[in-house]
């Protein structure tokens, strides 16, 4: 039976829903690769802003992988052009490291959205319950666990930039079909019938197999990777609750209450701590040896390393920190004004260190040399190497603090301790405007 005319379907139904929730003053994009998928979003995108008006803009990134990648982006400039929709195209280069080809093209492109869909701004990406089937047995296959297997979520927030996928509910079927009511041309890729792909061979053999004994069988697995995912964003609510109860540091855990914790509750709030610190969580083995590790004696030297971060023990807690690499040379120094924002090999300074009261200064900022001592109000003078154990700085860090020089007397370390007549603030956002605040 064919739909009315003022009908829409359930596909132009949940893009016009989508679209409805982007504030009239944002822009809506649309990631566009010159599928079925995404060429049906946009066109049905185009309808929706007839009648709920956004300004609409098409993205496509170009990765340049295969010599289809050209008939990908000329069908993006044809669709755009007969639609009128602004396109923007974004050429990137995809490295083949270790982390994979897939892997890697989806870094460089989550970089392409972020370097043209401004924050507070809606990118619409074309996903189906297909994909979201698919992802949730490829993570099965891959021991991903819970998160893995969660797949994808219909509209997070990512950088203050919206990410909605309005068809996770929806099957490639459906959509094939109302592409076919809308005489729709699309770029198919010639990579998808290679099954020598993971993707590919579930795509191809496994989900028909499935669905020939289970009809329903993508959208059934996709209506579980949500209900996966619901479970996920509870257990984050728990390790969050979790980590304010051990005093809210996800850098600095105390081992003693962590220990304390079930084994299940150490490793969840493990991983969520590394989330927090935008750390690589570490791989389930290398957490199990850390884990143990923290059940050895207090004045135990642990220090395990994974891929973009590593975990120390030291007085007692837990430190989660990103790679070390090796510090500067202890003869570096650098001119400092006190509180101009300087670009150092540790990075940029964190504080700015001003004399009391305000004037001009000169400061040569270096590294430890050993023998160090400050002059504190109220206490005197007193040896650096002590003032750094009772603040309590890791010995990883103590060769990694600047030490800021007036001529010959030492006046602060950045982060910990300024000498009398001196104070530190952090410095601000917009340190030039601030400066001598």
């Amino acid at each position: 039976m064919a739909r009315p005319n003022n009908a829409r379907s359930i596909p132009e139904a949940l893009v016009e829903d989508a679209l409805v929730m982007t504030s009239p003053g944002r822009c809506v994009w649309v990631a566009l690769s010159g599928g079925l998928d995404s060429s049906l979003m946009l066109t049905l995108a185009v309808a929706a802003c007839r009648r709920h008006p956004r300004r609409l803009y098409a993205l496509h990134v170009n990765h340049d992988l295969q010599p289809a990648a050209e008939d990908f982006e000329r069908h993006c400039r044809a669709l755009c052009s007969r639609l009128g929709v602004p396109l923007f195209v974004e050429h990137v280069t995809v490295a083949r490291g270790e982390r994979g080809l897939e892997a890697n093209a989806r870094e460089v492109r989550l970089a392409a959205y972020a370097c043209r869909v401004a924050p507070g701004d809606t990118l619409l990406l074309a996903q189906h319950a297909d994909d979201q089937a698919e992802g949730l047995l490829l993570a099965g296959m891959r021991s991903s666990g819970l998160r893995g297997m969660a797949g994808m979520p219909e509209r997070r927030e990512w950088q203050g930039r919206f990410m909605v996928r309005p068809w996770l509910s929806v099957t490639r079927a459906t959509l094939e079909r109302e592409a076919a009511t809308r005489d729709l041309s699309w770029v198919e890729d010639p990579s998808n019938a290679d099954e020598r792909f993971d993707r590919n061979y579930l795509r191809h053999t496994v989900m028909p197999a499935l669905a020939a004994r289970w009809p329903g069988a993508a959208t059934s697995l996709a209506r579980t990777a949500e209900q996966l995912g619901e479970s996920d964003a509870l257990l984050e609510e728990l390790a969050e609750d979790t980590l304010q109860a051990l005093g809210g540091e996800a850098s600095c855990l105390s081992v003693a209450r962590l220990v304390a914790l079930s084994r299940p509750r150490q490793r969840l709030l493990v991983r969520h701590a590394c989330r927090r610190l935008s750390l690589p969580t570490p791989p389930r083995a290398r957490l199990e040896s850390l884990l143990d590790q923290l059940q050895a004696r207090d004045d135990a030297q642990v220090c395990l390393t994974w891929p973009g971060a590593q975990a120390r023990r030291w007085r007692g807690h837990l430190y989660l920190l990103a790679p070390l690499g090796a510090p500067p040379m202890a003869d570096i120094s650098l001119a400092w004004d006190g509180c101009s924002p300087l670009e150092t090999p540790l990075g940029p300074l964190a504080w700015q260190l001003l004399p009391d009261p305000l004037r001009d200064v000169s400061l040569t900022l270096c590294l430890r040399r050993g023998g160090e001592t400050l002059r504190l109000p109220g206490r005197g003078r007193r040896d650096l190497k002590r003032l750094l154990q009772e603040h309590h700085v890791p010995p990883w860090q103590r060769e990694r603090l600047w030490l800021a020089w007036e001529g010959d007397t030492l006046v602060g370390v950045l982060g910990v301790v300024a000498a009398e007549g001196w104070r530190l603030v952090p410095m601000p956002k917009d340190a030039d405007s601030a400066k001598r605040r």
